[in-house]
């Protein structure tokens, strides 16, 4: 990925994150665990890519530079709004929902990620066998953990969290 795509990324998942969270009508307090979380989540991602990468189980042509994990750490923040998501889920569906859209995730997760690899060679590639498939359907099961699990510590449960109302509703 090129310094040039993750800016256009970088845009395209601002106005998502601005849009996601002006419709589930989301607190400051829960879109600041959001990001935080997504924040987290991203960190423990370019562990999991560089530990996948060791094992032989991927090759993804990172940058290991400053300014080029900065923008991968705005990329993986920005997607905050996954989060806003799965805490609109956990309210109405509670942790059976929540398990739900995990495994939703993690059965999609390695059919949409080689999708990409194949339509962008340039991102990297996987290994052979059914390893790397594996391995990708963990890492959305751990970052969906981790994510939704540090955005609950800072905004609290979703259960427990009223609405947030409409700037045109009284109070």
């Amino acid at each position: 990925m090129t310094e040039q795509q993750l800016h256009l990324f970088n845009g395209v998942y601002l106005i998502v994150l601005a849009a996601v969270t002006i419709g589930t009508r989301a607190t400051l307090r829960r879109v600041v665990g959001a990001l935080a979380g997504a924040a987290v989540a991203g960190m423990v991602a370019l562990g999991i890519i560089a530990l996948g990468e060791s094992a032989g189980l991927w090759h993804m042509p990172i940058r290991w530079e400053p300014y080029f994990l900065a923008l991968l750490g705005i990329n993986f923040t920005l997607c905050g709004y996954v989060l806003l998501f799965t805490w609109r889920i956990a309210r109405r569906f509670g942790g059976r929902g929540l398990a739900v859209a995990a495994l939703i995730a993690a059965t999609i997760g390695p059919f949409r990620d080689s999708w990409y690899m194949a339509k962008f060679p340039e991102w990297g590639f996987y290994g052979p066998g059914i390893a790397p498939m594996l391995a990708i359907s963990a890492t959305y099961l751990v970052l969906g953990i981790v994510g939704h699990g540090l955005m609950r510590l800072v905004a609290g449960p979703a259960e427990a969290d009223r609405l947030a109302r409409r700037p045109w509703e009284r109070a």
